[in-house]
């Protein structure tokens, strides 16, 4: 195992909990964070959760909960090449979604428009609020009460006004510095994650096709391989080893451009991370190709008529969910009815971007058609 590195991050060294507990031995802090995400509500929902197919389009397709894991394995590869702490790592791959709302991007994006008036929504600075307040679990503090460098994490982005409210884990938003090295590896372990399993996804569900995808260059150089290698491989099995292999090819990229970016600037601690400017990046050449299959998902997946065709009907039915439960509080549940009281319109959120999709589309079900039961 490589030894820790002196920029890791370091449990020992945590700049504590929002309440203080006794310690967490023989686990480390961040083991505990790691465990309380995995043991949370929050956690367990994702598995309903869309990443671009709902969930009775079929059983095969990625969750966010799969996505989650993915993102893991891929996070604590690079934390234990580069001395990271692999905990703290797989913490923030898997919390990293956890206020993502049902049916993907589409929500938030109804959700936001819907919160305008009234702070708005983004599905990162949710997920920060479900580790800090909306997990009800244990006796002596709401939300789970993660450490600091779990919380910075977390929040990949914000603006200036929510960093002001949100204080001390937001800092860098305000001054230009950057999170821990295990924050950001984590947030491009998740870009290669979702890029190369909405490739295999889209190819699964028919709506991309290989002649498409031969035409973008990290996808076709490592077609051309596999069929050079192995001419007889057809089907899932080519589609398997050409998206492993750009997998491959991105960590691979990742980590020695990071290892330079680190050999240039020569952090002594987690401290000179943060006054660093981003030290984990893919080589220019590799993130050329990295954006080109961004772009070619964009425009081929992500628009894909049948995709927008769900989406639609996916606004359609939050915004409707969302009027109703402001029109009427008493539909909520007791839970959120007693918080509905001081702020209706949060509330509502809350209860909406908690959702499952199959949750949300039972719970319009319910609500707007006179034969369902209640």
């Amino acid at each position: 195992m490589t030894e820790r590195a002196p920029y890791a991050a370091h449990p020992a060294r945590s700049r504590g909990r929002r309440h203080a507990e006794p310690p967490a031995a023989p686990r480390s802090e961040y083991q505990r964070d790691r465990d309380r995400i995995v043991h949370s509500t929050a956690f367990r929902r994702l598995e309903y959760k869309t990443q671009v197919f709902v969930n009775h389009e079929g059983d095969l397709f990625r969750t966010r909960l799969t996505h989650s894991l993915e993102v893991a394995q891929i996070g604590r590869t690079l934390a234990r090449m580069l001395g990271l702490d692999e905990d703290l790592t797989e913490t923030l791959a898997l919390a990293h979604d956890l206020g993502h709302t049902p049916f993907g991007h589409v929500g938030q994006d109804v959700l936001n428009a819907c919160m305008r008036d009234h702070g708005g929504f983004e599905h990162n600075l949710q997920s920060l609020r479900v580790v800090d307040t909306l997990e009800q679990k244990y006796a002596e503090f709401d939300g789970l009460n993660l450490t600091f460098e779990a919380r910075e994490g977390i929040l990949k982005h914000c603006s200036a006004r929510n960093a002001r409210e949100l204080g001390e884990v937001a800092r860098r938003f305000l001054d230009g510095g950057q999170p821990s090295l295990e924050a950001q590896i984590t947030n491009l372990a998740d870009e290669i994650a979702y890029n190369n399993h909405d490739v295999d996804d889209g190819l699964r569900s028919g709506l991309i096709t290989l002649e498409q995808l031969a035409e973008v260059d990290i996808f076709a150089r490592h077609l051309n391989e596999v069929r050079a290698q192995y001419p007889r491989l057809t089907d899932r099995r080519l589609i398997h080893e050409t998206v492993r292999r750009m997998i491959n090819t991105l960590v691979v990229d990742l980590l020695e451009q990071t290892r330079r970016n680190l050999a240039q600037h020569r952090p002594v601690d987690l401290d000179a991370v943060r006054a660093c400017p981003p030290l984990a990046a893919f080589s220019d050449e590799v993130l050329a190709r990295h954006r080109e299959l961004k772009r070619f998902l964009f425009h081929n997946l992500y628009r894909h008529y049948r995709v927008v065709r769900m989406s639609e009907k996916a606004k359609r039915l939050l915004r409707e969910l969302f009027d109703a439960f402001i029109a009427e509080p008493r539909l909520l549940p007791p839970e959120h009815r007693a918080r509905a009281d001081a702020d209706p319109y949060r509330a509502v959120c809350d209860y909406i971007a908690g959702m499952t999709d199959r949750y949300a589309i039972r719970e319009h079900r319910r609500i707007y058609d006179i034969d369902e039961l209640a």
